[in-house]
């Protein structure tokens, strides 16, 4: 699956009701299949972009139980504590993504919905431990 943002965007009328659509479709087949991954990661995005922060952090936090060890569930967990103004947990859930293998430095620093979390004092060390790999 291709890396989708974790940003809101504004979004018209239309793409408002075709996105409440897929929402509903999801929730009906995540319910069906709570083991259906892909399915849970995409209504995660959905519920992101509608707002619904609190949905989006359930699901990251049922992703990371499937998938324990993906560095993409754990750099959508962070941002998912981020936007639910959870900066420890964030900060936690990022650094364990980059213990996994996560390298996208330039997406970590440029990823919207981690604004909050790079503004605060337990990001410091999350910008080292990135500096320390990229120095050699």
């Amino acid at each position: 699956m291709a890396k989708r943002s974790r940003t809101r965007k504004r979004l018209t009328r239309q793409q408002t009701q075709d996105l409440d659509i897929e929402i509903y479709f999801l929730e009906g087949v995540v319910q069906r299949d709570p083991y259906y991954v892909e399915a849970m990661k995409i209504l995660s995005d959905d519920y992101l972009q509608r707002g619904h922060f609190d949905l989006g952090l359930d699901l990251d936090e049922k992703l990371i139980e499937l998938e324990p060890g993906c560095p993409q569930a754990f750099f959508n967990l962070a941002c998912s504590y981020s936007l639910n103004g959870q900066m420890e947990a964030a900060a936690d859930a990022l650094s364990l993504a980059i213990d996994y293998g996560y390298k996208d430095w330039k997406w970590i620093a440029r990823e919207q919905s981690l604004e909050k979390l790079r503004e605060a004092a337990c990001y410091q060390p999350i910008l080292g431990k990135i500096q320390a790999i990229l120095t050699p």
